[in-house]
């Protein structure tokens, strides 16, 4: 590959997720644009439908196998690379990228990747997803960081405060860095119709994602048994699967609160908001996530933690809510201010309808390739 674009997946967690939609969605245009793209995935027994619709749009697709063979182990251990390093070199170390761009679900990429790209003298971007204050490097990985980041072309971060905890965990200022917006998964024009509501119905909450630990569901299912609530009108129904449903189903009877809470598996953003009133986010970290914008869109408040870059659309009691930190306490504080302001849920809703609209740029996408195009000089 000579004047092309390499993009490299490092999300090994599951098929698909909120941060394959920008490098998948950029690479579609690029190839639409008649520029030459490959990309490098974490191989699965069935790649997702979206990863696998690359292919046949014109991407050299590659999938890192999972289970690699006993003689590219044998290799792999005499190159000294670690896995990633050694699948990409072995699948793209004879082309020659404009630019090779990883995206990463965590703030980082792999230092032995950046360090290849360097070595390789592949220009090189990445783009941050997600972040966590409990992810501090050593020492020495941090000094191999602020070696080779500096030259990156950019530095991509999800939301200002990603970035700014990125730089106080490597002592680095990241001047070569920018904000970069995921697009939206949904074509809405204008908010979704308010839910019918009355004294006589329930508040209908709404959490939507992955049942993971990282997303806290544990956090407000402990505030949601609090007598208190158990006194109110309200239906919680958590929308997604993910690794924890099960345990999240057991805690949920030993909660006593079955008769309350209900798991819909996956739902199409239309369906939920025409069936619900607010959307619940109690995450332990985040980047910037896509399901408090898509509620914002469709004319839902949240209540959030305010962790990753959910403060930076969310003005707290104008258009939603955002508890001090991932502990119960606080998240039970930002659910108890929201309940006593709930007649003008309706009203915060038109608020965070027009103000996601002002914050989030028309087409994200195109926006990104042309950055992408200029970085490895393809105008």
């Amino acid at each position: 590959m000579r004047k092309g674009i390499l993009f490299v997946s490092t999300m090994a967690g599951q098929p698909f997720g909120g941060s394959e939609e920008l490098w998948t969605r950029t690479a579609m245009v690029l190839r639409k644009q008649d520029v030459a793209v490959a990309a490098s995935v974490h191989g699965w027994p069935q790649l997702d439908r979206r990863i696998s619709e690359l292919s046949r749009a014109g991407v050299d697709l590659q999938s890192r196998p999972v289970k690699p063979s006993v003689l590219d182990l044998a290799r792999r251990y005499m190159s000294g690379k670690t896995k990633i390093a050694f699948d990409i070199e072995r699948s793209f170390g004879k082309l020659s990228p404009s630019l090779v761009v990883i995206s990463n679900g965590f703030v980082v990429p792999p230092i032995e990747l950046a360090e290849m790209c360097v070595a390789k003298g592949w220009p090189f971007a990445t783009i941050a997803h997600v972040n966590l204050p409990s992810w501090w490097p050593s020492d020495e990985e941090a000094a191999r960081f602020r070696k080779v980041l500096p030259l990156a072309r950019r530095c991509f971060f999800v939301s200002e405060a990603n970035r700014a905890l990125a730089q106080k965990q490597l002592d680095y200022d990241f001047d070569n860095s920018e904000i970069v917006r995921n697009p939206l998964v949904i074509d809405i024009d204008a908010p979704i119709p308010w839910p019918p509501d009355s004294d006589e119905e329930p508040l209908r909450m709404a959490c939507v994602g992955r049942l993971s630990a990282e997303k806290g569901l544990d956090i407000l299912l402990e505030v949601l048994a609090n007598p208190c609530w158990t006194e109110r009108r309200w239906r919680l129904t958590l929308c997604g699967n993910g690794p924890i449903r099960e345990a999240l189903e057991r805690l949920v009877k030993r909660l006593k609160l079955q008769d309350r809470i209900s798991f819909a598996g996956h739902v199409t953003v239309g369906e939920i908001w025409r069936e619900n009133h607010i959307l619940i986010m109690p995450s332990r970290h985040e980047g910037l996530p896509l399901t408090i914008v898509e509620a914002m869109f469709c004319g839902r408040p949240a209540v959030a933690t305010n962790v990753g870059g959910n403060s930076e659309v969310i003005k707290d009691g104008i258009t939603g809510f955002l508890a001090e930190a991932a502990v119960a306490d606080c998240f039970s504080r930002a659910l108890e201010r929201m309940w006593t302001q709930r007649v003008g849920l309706e009203e915060m809703g038109k608020l965070a309808a027009a103000s996601i609209r002002e914050l989030m740029p028309d087409d994200p996408i195109r926006i990104f390739a042309e950055k992408i195009k200029t970085l490895a000089n393809l105008q």
